[in-house]
């Protein structure tokens, strides 16, 4: 039975999530359809606009993302007790951006302003919805469906009528996740390196580096957002566990030889191996919940259940 979307993201919490979209009826987000030739990798950059254009406007920050030819990833935290702080104009300002008038002329725009910034009870709706991972996914989904309707002159829908989503309990589960998340292309065959991982936040994380290489010692930071979260590791320790992770997951080699880990590995887990398997588990071994056995277990008794699918993996992950 399909759990209520609230039980797992409980309204004004914080959290990190894994959420995944999947397109329908053999919809193409990104690539090329072998079966007709037709390429659709145009619609990469309505996707990436659109992201940063909701990292301006949400109080949710995007950790990686990874543009698939059928499906979207997303490794996202949301803060909602930042859009509480923001001030009643700033809140109109940001919904504004997101939902313009259809006249774009400035005594229009203004005008709406005017009237956001009047209608108190309106306005708290309004801050709340900044804060809420279901309206950013919906602010994310719904123009890109409508877009690739009219292109492909049909009706219908685009996507899948929920999307997934897997809350990621502690630092290291959002790293694994992240991983899992920027090396979706490397594991799928579809790149062979970090690089030529085209649509993924590590291309963007990369070529930001070649512009600034000195970001490269400052602590990993969201790629899209403004909200001023940081992780423990840098940006260069990040990037180095991932390449190293991506030589190991190499498709349709699950027993590749471990070595050579960075030795940085260790503060995010206690064998390699281990670490290799916990992001592998992103694919199917986790469901709605990844973390620890503690975590899982008190989720589970959150949720009124004996269980959560990955328990039985979390322990393999203490035994290995």
């Amino acid at each position: 039975m399909t759990t209520a979307r609230f039980h797992l993201v409980p309204p004004n919490s914080d959290g990190c999530y894994h959420c995944i979209q999947r397109c329908v009826r053999r919809a193409f987000l990104c690539g090329v359809d072998s079966y007709t030739g037709r390429s659709f990798e145009h619609r990469k950059t309505w996707v990436k606009e659109r992201l940063h254009r909701l990292g301006r406007c949400f109080a949710i920050a995007v950790h990686a993302y990874a543009i698939m030819s059928n499906h979207l990833h997303l490794v996202v935290q949301t803060n909602p007790a930042a859009a509480s702080a923001w001030s009643d104009d700033e809140v109109a300002t940001r919904w504004l951006e997101l939902f313009p008038p259809a006249c774009s002329e400035t005594t229009t725009v203004e005008l709406k302003r005017q009237h956001l910034l009047a209608d108190t009870a309106r306005l708290g709706i309004i801050r709340q919805r900044l804060g809420d991972l279901s309206w950013f996914m919906r602010c994310l989904a719904e123009p890109i469906a409508r877009r690739a309707n009219r292109e492909d002159g049909c009706k219908g829908r685009f996507w899948e009528g929920r999307y997934k989503c897997q809350l990621l309990c502690g630092e290291r589960a959002l790293l694994a996740a992240m991983a899992y998340v920027d090396l979706n292309p490397v594991r799928a065959g579809l790149a062979e390196s970090l690089d030529a991982s085209t649509h993924t936040s590590v291309r963007q994380r990369i070529a930001a580096s070649h512009a600034a290489p000195e970001s490269l010692a400052q602590p990993l930071r969201p790629i899209i957002g403004t909200l001023p979260f940081a992780l423990s590791l840098s940006a260069a320790d990040y990037l180095q566990i991932l390449d190293w992770t991506g030589r190991i997951l190499v498709p349709g080699k699950r027993g590749a030889i471990i070595e050579h880990a960075p030795a940085l590995l260790t503060t995010l887990d206690d064998t390699p191996a281990r670490w290799v398997m916990r992001v592998r588990g992103h694919g199917s071994d986790w469901a709605r919940v990844a973390g620890s056995v503690q975590d899982l277990t008190a989720w589970a008794e959150r949720l009124g259940q004996h269980w959560l699918k990955g328990v039985r993996f979390a322990l393999q992950l203490i035994r290995n």
